[in-house]
């Protein structure tokens, strides 16, 4: 995704360039995921209009350089009137943060006061996996509503690779023919197009295989492995409406969601005697830190049990 054309033309000739161009490096050099492509692409075209709306003027990289605090407060608070929450303001603020730290690297232009700005506060989250018999419930009966076997037996390799593998459900939905696993490894690739290698247990690979073998189209080696309806790769929104409908059926909770599959799979690997170090690699996490929030979910059931089980508690 890139900055829209509308939005483009609100800007000065020279911010229309400087815009283009940072986008080209997000995603020729620095190799960001589409996802932060799309959101670092959103949170400039609304910078944009809302400097637009509020000066009358098309912004120019001297009205970037030339932003105080006051301009960026101004632009913050806009946004949570508007309903945008901690989270998505903080991230709209690294968006910007970004192109200006760009546009000062290639000597274009140097704005001061963004560093002043404080990201908002963001509340601890853990991640929320599914007890394993919830996991091996949503899997066994994850073609219950679809009318046709093919898509019945998509949906199963499809969530079972989610828990088996510990994979993100934009990795799995990208996958090709030719990336199916070989000598029981699967090789992924994922944010920042960084690529790692995944063990495949028999049952995922014949799954996959008893998937492939049902589906009606034909097959090649750049096909994509998940394919919707109408022959297409399958859309993100479609899998999640195939696990909203399939909880709400089972009676699972609202947290039983694609990513909540990978979040078990690191949580029931870690409940099993695997180390961090290793789950970090399954997952492919940059930052150590990112996996030990599974140690705090560890924690949280210890404590539970405790509680439960202790005589004086």
């Amino acid at each position: 995704m890139t900055i829209k054309r509308h939005i483009l033309t609100l800007c000065a000739p020279d911010l229309q360039k400087s815009l283009q161009d940072w986008q080209d490096y997000l995603q020729h050099e620095k190799n960001v995921s589409r996802h932060t492509l799309r959101a670092y692409t959103s949170d400039l075209s609304q910078y944009i209009q809302f400097t637009n709306d509020h000066t009358g003027l098309p912004p120019s990289i001297k009205t970037i350089a030339n932003a105080n605090i006051r301009d960026f407060r101004s632009w913050l608070s806009r946004k949570a009137m508007d309903g945008a929450g901690n989270a998505s303001r903080a991230r709209s603020l690294s968006g910007l943060k970004n192109f200006l730290h760009w546009l000062d690297k290639q000597g274009i232009a140097h704005n001061a006061a963004i560093s002043a700005i404080r990201s908002p506060k963001l509340p601890h989250k853990l991640p929320k996996p599914l007890p394993e018999s919830q996991a091996f419930e949503l899997i066994e009966n994850a073609g219950l509503q679809e009318k046709q076997d093919w898509i019945a037996a998509r949906n199963t390799a499809l969530f079972l690779l989610l828990y088996g593998c510990g994979l993100r459900i934009d990795e799995a939905l990208s996958l090709n023919i030719e990336d199916l696993p070989r000598n029981e490894f699967l090789r992924v690739c994922g944010k920042g197009n960084k690529e790692r290698q995944v063990p495949v247990l028999p049952i995922i690979e014949q799954t996959l295989n008893n998937y492939l073998n049902v589906n009606p189209f034909p097959q090649d080696s750049t096909r994509p492995v998940f394919i919707g309806a109408r022959g297409q790769r399958l859309n993100q929104g479609v899998a999640q409406k195939a696990m909203r409908d399939l909880r709400a059926t089972l009676g699972l909770p609202e947290t039983a969601t694609p990513h909540a599959l990978r979040h078990s799979f690191a949580t029931h690997l870690l409940q099993n005697g695997a180390n961090l170090r290793q789950i970090q690699e399954l997952l492919g996490h940059a930052s150590l830190s990112t996996t030990q929030r599974y140690t705090e979910i560890n924690a949280e059931e210890l404590m539970r049990i405790y509680k439960n089980a202790h005589p004086r508690a």
